[in-house]
C-alpha cells in the first residue's frame, strides 16, 4: 500500500486513472451482471459519486483526527498515513483526481469529440438541430423552477439557479455564482444535472429503437434536447458509439447558450411572474 501512495502522490494522474479505470470496471461488470451492460456508464458514475461520498467522511474523519487541516475538496484532500509522531508521512493518494476531474480535462474531452465527425452530416441536422438546442434549454430550466417551487423555493435567483442545474450541472454553478446564490442551492443544481445525466444514459438505450436514435442527425437533435454533454454521451456511448461526437457536439453548444440566456434572459422572464 505504501508503494501504491508514494507513485499515486508522486504522479497524480496515474493514480487517478488507477481508480477512474477500476471504478469504470466494476460498474460495467455490475451493469453485465443485471443484464444491462449498455448501461455500464451510468453504473459507473453511480458508483463514482458513492466512492467521492465515502471519500468526503473520510477526509473529514482525518480532519477530526488531526492527521490534516481541512477537507474543503473532499476526495482529493484524503491522505494516507504511516508511522507517529515526527515519523508520520502522509501521501495525497488521490490528488489527481483534482485534475483530472477538473475544468481543463473535462474540455479536452469535450473539445476532442468533434474529431469524430463528417461535416456532411451537420448540415442534415439544420433547423431542427437549432430548434432542439432552444427547447432543450427552455424546457429543463423550466422543469428546473417548477420542481424548486414545489419544494418551498420562492427567490428567483435560487430557482434560476436550480433550473440552470436541470440545464446542466455546468450552467447551474454559473447561473448561481452571477446572483450570489448560496452554496446550498448551488450544490442542488449541480445534483440536478447530475440526476438527468444519469437518468439519459439509463432511459436512452430503451427507448433508442421507438425514437429512431440511430443516426448522426437524431443524434444530434438529441443532444440538443438533452444538452448534458456526459449524459448525452454515456447515452449514445450505449447506444452506438459512432453516434457519440454528433450528440456531443451539438450538446457542448447547449452548454454555451444556457450559460448565456439562464442567468439573463430566463430570469428576467422569471422575475416577472415571481417577486
Amino acid at each position: 500500500m505504501e508503494i501504491f501512495a508514494k507513485m499515486a502522490a508522486s504522479y497524480g494522474l496515474v493514480g487517478s486513472f488507477i481508480l477512474v479505470s477500476v471504478t469504470t470496471f466494476v460498474g460495467y461488470k455490475i451493469a453485465e451482471l443485471l443484464g444491462q451492460k449498455r448501461m455500464g456508464s451510468a453504473f459507473a458514475i453511480i458508483l463514482a459519486l458513492v466512492i467521492a461520498y465515502i471519500g468526503g467522511v473520510i477526509a473529514n474523519q482525518q480532519v477530526d483526527a488531526g492527521i490534516i487541516e481541512k477537507a474543503s475538496k473532499g476526495i482529493t484532500d484524503v491522505v494516507y498515513a504511516t508511522g507517529a509522531g515526527e515519523g508520520l508521512k502522509k501521501y495525497a493518494i488521490f490528488g489527481g483526481i483534482g485534475i483530472l476531474g477538473g475544468g481543463m480535462m473535462r474540455d479536452f474531452a469535450i473539445i476532442s469529440t468533434a474529431w469524430g465527425i463528417d461535416p456532411k452530416n451537420l448540415v442534415k441536422a439544420g433547423l431542427a438541430g437549432v430548434l432542439s438546442l432552444v427547447i432543450g434549454t427552455l424546457v429543463s430550466f423550466i422543469i428546473g423552477v417548477v420542481v424548486g417551487l414545489a419544494f418551498g423555493y420562492t427567490d428567483p435567483y435560487e430557482l434560476a439557479t436550480i433550473g440552470g442545474g436541470v440545464e446542466t450541472f455546468v450552467v447551474g454553478p454559473v447561473t448561481g455564482a452571477a446572483f450570489g446564490v448560496s452554496s446550498d442551492v448551488v450544490a442542488l443544481s449541480i445534483a440536478a444535472g447530475v440526476v438527468k445525466s444519469i437518468a439519459a444514459m439509463i432511459i436512452a438505450p430503451l427507448v433508442a429503437k421507438k425514437v429512431k436514435l440511430d443516426n448522426p442527425s437524431s443524434a444530434m437533435i438529441f443532444g440538443g434536447l438533452i444538452g448534458s454533454t456526459s449524459g448525452t454521451a454515456g447515452a449514445l456511448a450505449a447506444v452506438d458509439e459512432k453516434l457519440v461526437p454528433y450528440g456531443a457536439m451539438v450538446a457542448t453548444f447547449y452548454t454555451g447558450i444556457g450559460c448565456l440566456l439562464t442567468p439573463t434572459i430566463f430570469t428576467t422572464l422569471l422575475r416577472l411572474f415571481i417577486h
